[in-house]
């Protein structure tokens, strides 16, 4: 099968497009053709072994594995004796590590149905950014109805699925973007756009009871100023960089915490099953829809994926196999 193949740290020019040996289906496997699969952050912080604190995990000098990718759509091809849940031919979505690639092996756990109503290119779409959104929504930020939400970095995969998702949840909810994504962002539901070239959310007086901080290009202690008492800041993501970053602006939430007495909170996504059902019933719902700003074909994932860094994405970017 034809892969996505990085043998060493670097930029998008290091990778490859090989052959690849097919997995093998274990009793307990679930072997997905690959449809389309979709660009994240992690995708090129594993590929260039960036903040250095990624390599503890992915191999120091070199990675232990050439995968790339995580989010998948596709088509079972098949299934190990143990498994109930799928057969060949059922379209699903998930997360598994390498899905820039015709062919993935996962487990049950990894996939859930894909209904007709989502393209694969849409599906491929939601997994680690719209879990991200919940998670940090639900979860961490403790959202209730009624509550005044601000997304910072509105425009982007996350952010544009925690717009919908607040909503969905029933918040007020107020979007962080650039001039260029105003129009999207108002589309897909926020009730107050901001535009953060020309107004500075944290200076307007305005508070509201959650804030996910995903661009994170403004002061933690800033963004406090526009918390209400008893608000909460999620800290979600923040500029990249070489060594440790943005890991240092999660230690930085937790000491400012305790000095400010404000709730700010750092956050990481994991992946559940369960998670990507309640995704997708807001998708069949019609209240989760992914906005994709490009495609491409896996010949051309280095092209996708230097965009991507641009950090200038609206909504997704999504590889089609």
């Amino acid at each position: 099968m034809k892969a996505i193949t990085h043998r060493r740290y670097g930029s998008p020019d290091v990778l490859r497009l090989e052959e690849v040996d097919m997995p093998v289906v274990g009793d307990d496997g679930v072997l997905v053709r690959v449809r389309a699969s979709s660009v994240n952050p992690v995708d090129w912080h594993g590929l260039r072994g960036e903040p250095f604190l990624v390599r503890m995990s992915d191999g120091l000098r070199r990675p232990k594995g050439w995968q790339l990718g995580v989010d998948v759509a596709g088509q079972v091809e098949a299934v190990g004796a143990n498994v109930t849940e799928f057969r060949p031919g059922d379209e699903v979505f998930g997360t598994r590590n390498g899905a820039f690639a015709e062919f993935v092996l996962g487990r049950e756990r990894n996939f859930a149905s894909k209904r007709a109503n989502l393209s694969f290119e849409q599906a491929a779409a939601i997994p680690v950014a719209a879990t991200t959104a919940l998670q940090a929504l639900r979860d961490k930020g403790r959202l209730e109805a009624g509550q005044r939400v601000l997304v910072h970095g509105a425009g982007g995969g996350v952010g544009h699925f925690a717009i919908q998702i607040a909503k969905a949840l029933g918040a007020e909810v107020t979007g962080v973007t650039g001039t260029n994504n105003l129009s999207m962002v108002r589309s897909i539901g926020a009730d107050e756009v901001i535009d953060y070239t020309t107004e500075d959310f944290t200076n307007v007086g305005r508070r509201y009871d959650l804030i996910l901080d995903i661009a994170g290009t403004r002061s933690l202690r800033a963004c406090s100023r526009a918390l209400t008492p008893t608000g909460i800041l999620v800290v979600v993501g923040g500029p990249g960089g070489r060594w440790i970053s943005p890991a240092d602006r999660w230690a930085k939430a937790i000491v400012l915490s305790r000095l400010l007495r404000r709730r700010l909170l750092p956050f990481l996504a994991t992946t559940a099953k369960d998670d990507l059902l309640v995704l997708k019933e807001l998708a069949e719902a019609g209240k989760l829809t992914p906005v994709i700003d490009r495609t491409y074909p896996l010949s051309e994932t280095a092209k996708a994926i230097r965009y991507v860094e641009t950090m200038h994405a609206r909504g997704k970017v999504v590889i089609t196999v």
